[in-house]
């Protein structure tokens, strides 16, 4: 902590989570506290009532895991830190403070809904590359907390951090220098972000299917050499690679049993739908200039409020109603040549009754982006943690397919599904 004065937030997931007086300052301010009006899990409430947690509370607990983090790796690693990376008391502190800060704002660029409504997000003009809220995020970071970061008295008397070099860090830009080595807290395999989301979701809906040893995960983790001439890493010690593990098979279950739900799935679809009728030009304002305040305008609030005024069309009706679409047929999770053409089939034979196709597509653990390092105990010798998991070398990518029709047509669709099915059994 860095101000004189300390405040705490009771979290049903970490107990009380501490911060200054600079934080409480900065968690004050408007583009933060909007996070209070966007729920965490969207519309996942319809399927687990008690989906109603919010990205405010995640951002609080994402900063707190983040400094366990931080606390612990620098803890086990210091001498490494020091040698390779020239790390002195004085630099410790200062980026724990930034990545307290990084961790914190992370998301404030999140849309209505969270992730439900990220396809509306305008694409650069540059590249046509679609923006993501990590791009809000940091321009946010850059206009709207520029002054409680950069002017504010605690800040200027201890450690002269700039907005600059938060947005920098949650961006994952090489200008953000040495600093870069922690983005891995924040954006890796095994991340504060993932540790808390998991933990906090579990938790409001009711499951276990998110659950993890956070603790021996975090006491467990630490800078790591490279391999043939990268930098360092981090990794973790070879006790904690079940804790790793774990983590990874949570986050698969969560996403099958929960984030991919068929029903999750048929509400994200009309809520996207309902957007494009709502939104002028269907997509959000992008993040340059005057267009960022009109983007920080949209929060789940004003959304339910037009919908309850009935805007949103068709979809925005199906919301207010609870009449969404209905899964009729889907492929496995890692479909093979056969299971997709059953799903052309499947296609054709509903014709005109097929209201929706969705597509449930995430990787769990994407080796291209490297694996995390494993140090064997006494021998320090380094390994992916693939090697020591035969999970993790052989977790698949989901990529499931549903097919989706109206409640009115369901009968008549089961019917053509059903005869689809048993002549394949023939």
């Amino acid at each position: 902590m860095n101000g004189e004065r300390l405040y705490e937030i009771r979290c049903p997931v970490h107990g009380f989570i501490p911060f200054d007086e600079w934080e409480r300052d900065i968690i004050a301010q408007p583009a933060f506290q909007r996070l209070r009006r966007i729920r965490q899990l969207a519309w996942t409430d319809q399927i687990y009532p008690g989906a109603m947690h919010t990205r405010f509370e995640h951002s609080l607990g994402v900063m707190h895991t983040a400094t366990l983090l931080y606390d612990s790796i620098v803890r086990c690693s210091r001498d490494i830190l020091g040698s390779e990376l020239q790390y002195k008391e004085d630099g410790l502190k200062r980026h724990r403070v930034l990545i307290r800060l990084a961790a914190l704002l992370h998301d404030v660029g999140h849309g209505p809904f969270s992730h439900a409504g990220e396809e509306l997000m305008p694409s650069r003009r540059e590249d046509s590359r679609r923006y993501k809220h990590e791009d809000y995020s940091a321009a946010i970071i850059r206009r709207h907390f520029r002054d409680v970061i950069d002017e504010h008295p605690v800040n200027t008397a201890n450690f002269s951090l700039r907005s600059e070099d938060v947005a920098l860090l949650v961006e994952g830009s090489a200008k953000a220098g040495v600093a870069l080595f922690w983005r891995e807290i924040i954006a890796g395999h095994v991340d504060a972000d993932r540790m808390d989301y998991l933990l906090r979701d579990s938790h409001h809906i009711g499951v276990q299917y998110g659950c993890y040893d956070l603790q021996r995960l975090i006491h467990t983790m630490q800078a790591v050499p490279g391999q043939e001439g990268e930098g360092l890493r981090l990794g973790v010690s070879e006790g904690g690679g079940h804790a790793a593990e774990a983590l990874i098979v949570a986050r698969y279950l969560m996403f099958t049993q929960v984030y991919f739900h068929k029903t999750r799935v048929a509400f994200d679809h009309h809520l996207r739908n309902a957007l494009k009728e709502i939104l002028p030009g269907e997509h959000f304002p992008g993040p340059e200039g005057g267009s960022l305040d009109e983007y920080l305008a949209w929060d789940d609030w004003r959304v339910l409020g037009l919908l309850a005024a009935g805007k949103g069309g068709e979809h925005g009706r199906r919301l207010a109603q609870r009449a969404q679409f209905r899964e009729i047929y889907h492929t496995p999770e890692s479909p093979l040549a056969h299971d997709l053409e059953s799903l052309d089939d499947m296609r054709d034979k509903l014709g005109d009754l097929l209201a929706a196709e969705e597509s449930a597509i995430t990787s769990w653990y994407n080796l291209s982006k490297g694996d995390l390092p494993v140090v064997s105990e006494g021998r320090r010798i380094v390994r992916p943690l693939s090697h020591y998991s035969s999970i993790v070398a052989k977790i698949e990518p989901i990529r499931q397919v549903l097919l989706y029709v109206r409640p009115e047509d369901q009968t008549k669709a089961r019917a053509i599904v059903k005869r689809r099915v048993d002549k394949a059994h023939d």
